[in-house]
């Protein structure tokens, strides 16, 4: 299971760019980038509900603690990544002396973050030809012109006047090319898929609303400026050549995992490591109360592993995650106020999918590391 880490702080003081906001941004209880206590807390909930949800399926006992060879545990090398797979143990298996592994650096980090430890080998300008494809006609901009509501919203909560100066759909929504890695999208979609991200977290943070958005959004609305966080990865994670050479590292291990792993591994990421994976696979969900496609804190995406009465294995692939309201308000989740859990399509493939056929279809989309890690 490779789950997103929960609710953070912004990672920067400044949200969006100077003279956008006519307020200043609330003040945080952590550091930029960490996860909060109240993320912290929605996270336990949902290890406590995890280990329920498989225990009555039999994967492991109620409870207890799991032996190493039952569980695998790992994130990435920011500290929110590893503070949340932390937080999800001690729902999950309280008590248990269950240790997290993680990379030192992002250097370092070949699994979470492949471009930046450069274990995987990626042509910068064919990645741009590549995410350039994913424009309608018309271009990016055509992209931002039919998002031209979601705008006017976005300029209600900052204060900010449509075609003025602070406008962010005026500014360029074209790809900027990196050095090592796929091209980032411009202002137009960046800026807003993070001004957008950073409400969403003012809600789930459990803020007043007076101090979401600065007052000026309904959480409907919040919900409806998600879009743009789905913009931002259909170019900078949904391309296929992208997404193959950025999900590889992590789906590799997944594959093993499936193979012959322990009887639960799960990868503390991030978002872009999920659609990342979601790209690859051409994957496809939707959260209540969130649009399709958007990997919300704490939610994961993962792989069942399955055998019938003849011993036949079949992978299932699937989606977790808790609703806005059931982090927002720290929600015991329970048989009546469950975690959304559903089952996807994999393209290729049915729902249950023979295992030959899975490794076969994710196999084939993989890349040859330039690096690989030196122990799990």
């Amino acid at each position: 299971m490779l789950m997103r880490h929960g609710v953070r702080s912004p990672t920067k003081a400044q949200v969006s760019p100077k003279g956008t906001n006519d307020q200043p941004w609330p003040k945080w209880p952590v550091g930029y980038g960490e996860l909060t206590p109240h993320g912290a807390d929605a996270a336990r909930l949902l290890g406590t509900w995890d280990r329920a949800n498989w225990a009555a399926r039999g994967l492991l006992p109620a409870t207890g603690c799991p032996t190493a060879a039952d569980i695998d545990v790992a994130a990435s090398a920011t500290p929110r990544t590893r503070d949340t797979a932390k937080a999800w143990l001690q729902g999950f298996a309280p008590q248990c002396q269950i240790t997290v592994s993680y990379p030192d650096s992002k250097k370092d980090d070949i699994e979470f973050h492949p471009f930046d430890a450069h274990s995987v080998a990626i042509d910068s300008a064919e990645a741009v030809k590549a995410q350039q494809a994913m424009a309608p006609a018309g271009g990016m901009a055509a992209d931002v012109q039919a998002h031209a509501e979601l705008y006017a919203l976005l300029n209600k909560a900052l204060g900010c006047q449509p075609k003025a100066a602070c406008d962010l759909s005026q500014t360029s929504p074209d790809l900027v090319p990196e050095q090592d890695g796929p091209a980032s999208v411009g202002s137009a979609i960046g800026d807003a898929s993070t001004i957008s991200q950073t409400f969403l977290l003012e809600y789930l943070q459990g803020m007043p609303m007076r101090e979401v958005a600065w007052g000026r959004l309904t959480r409907a609305q919040i919900e409806e400026l998600e879009q743009f966080h789905i913009l931002k990865y259909k170019y900078e994670a949904r391309a296929p050549y992208v997404a193959d050479r950025a999900a590889s590292p992590l789906a590799s291990r997944m594959l093993k995992a499936v193979e012959g792993g322990p009887k639960l591994t799960l990868l503390a990421g991030h978002d872009t490591n999920i659609a990342d994976l979601g790209g690859m696979l051409d994957l496809h969900w939707q959260v209540p109360s969130y649009p399709a496609n958007d990997p919300p804190p704490g939610g994961a995406l993962g792989f069942e592993v399955l055998a019938n009465a003849s011993g036949q294995q079949f992978v299932r692939v699937f989606y977790r995650a808790q609703t806005m309201d059931q982090v927002r308000n720290l929600q015991t989740l329970d048989a009546q106020n469950p975690a959304s859990y559903t089952y996807l399509a994999m393209p290729g493939c049915a729902e249950l999918c023979p295992l030959p056929q899975f490794e076969k279809l994710v196999s084939a989309k993989l890349i040859q590391p330039l690096r690989t890690p030196a122990t799990n």
